[in-house]
């Protein structure tokens, strides 16, 4: 389900001028940590399209229907509700330039807040394993940093198990009586010795076992996209192998700090972790 918007801006120097632009963005109601699939449809031609919007930067793709642009980007969990500048920039052989903007009001999400319990290890870690944490955070930062300026992923994402979610994104969680983190992930009832698939076209920029997440992969789909898996039980894939749709990559598990068999899916786009249930629900076309 879309929502439609007819767009104005101001003409801000000689070589450019101004659009009356259809666009449409789907989901309709736009929160913190949600993802957004904006789709513009654009008059003649044109080489690029890129756009703007709370401090991040994104290209636009041409889709199979002439004149149709589309984007996905996402709104932080930390974005306060407000009404923000979508900026938007529309290159053209001739050397022509149309200027879009779009105020676009986003709202604040409700989470929930759920108790749970820990081995103390993993909330009260010893100096070995603070060590490990350490370069477990090197690693994850090197890997989250080597994504490709490309567009790696193609058409919609699909769910990594055929399991019901057991826990949502942003959930905050209070581990053993304190409140340490919010819920970054989708989680999935999956039996130990699940099949594990990709959730998009991408490549495998990490996988390896780490003190938190486990045994843990993440794939690079492209323009700041990442998906995340964690707790699994066995790799099926290897740091850069490329993965296609639905192809399987690992097995689920319990490793790292879990509470049982399970796997944690999440969605990391340009730094900002975005709800995975949104992004498998928008209707996103092949192309």
């Amino acid at each position: 389900m879309w929502t439609i918007f007819l767009v104005v801006a101001a003409c801000t120097a000689s070589h450019e001028q101004t659009a009356d632009t259809p666009l449409i963005w789907q989901p309709v109601k736009l929160t913190n940590g949600s993802p957004v699939l904006f789709r513009l449809a654009v008059k003649g031609d044109a080489e690029s399209v890129s756009g703007e919007w709370l401090g991040h930067g994104f290209l636009f793709f041409s889709g199979r229907h002439h004149g149709s642009w589309y984007a996905l980007a996402g709104i932080p969990l930390q974005t306060p509700a407000g009404v923000y500048t979508l900026q938007i920039s529309e290159q053209f052989a001739n050397g022509r330039t149309v200027k879009v903007e779009k105020q676009i009001k986003t709202s604040t999400a409700v989470y929930k807040k759920i108790p749970i319990r820990v081995a103390r290890q993993f909330t009260e870690p010893s100096k070995t394993q603070l060590a490990a944490i350490s370069i477990d955070k090197g690693v994850k930062e090197k890997a989250f940093s080597a994504v490709s300026e490309n567009r790696l992923w193609s058409g919609p994402f699909t769910a990594p198990v055929s399991a019901p979610v057991s826990d949502l994104f942003g959930t905050e969680r209070v581990i053993n009586g304190e409140v340490k983190s919010r819920h970054q992930g989708l989680d999935y009832a999956a039996p130990a010795g699940s099949a594990v698939r990709a959730v998009n076209r991408g490549i495998v920029v990490l996988a390896r076992p780490m003190f938190f997440e486990g045994n843990f992969i993440v794939i690079d789909h492209g323009q700041g996209l990442l998906s995340l898996y964690l707790h699994l039980s066995d790799f099926k894939v290897k740091e850069g192998d490329q993965v296609s749709a639905g192809q399987v990559i690992a097995l689920s598990g319990g490793t790292g700090r879990a509470t049982g068999a399970h796997l944690h899916l999440a969605i990391r786009w340009q730094g900002a972790y975005l709800d995975p249930a949104k992004l498998l629900g928008l209707s996103i076309p092949s192309n």
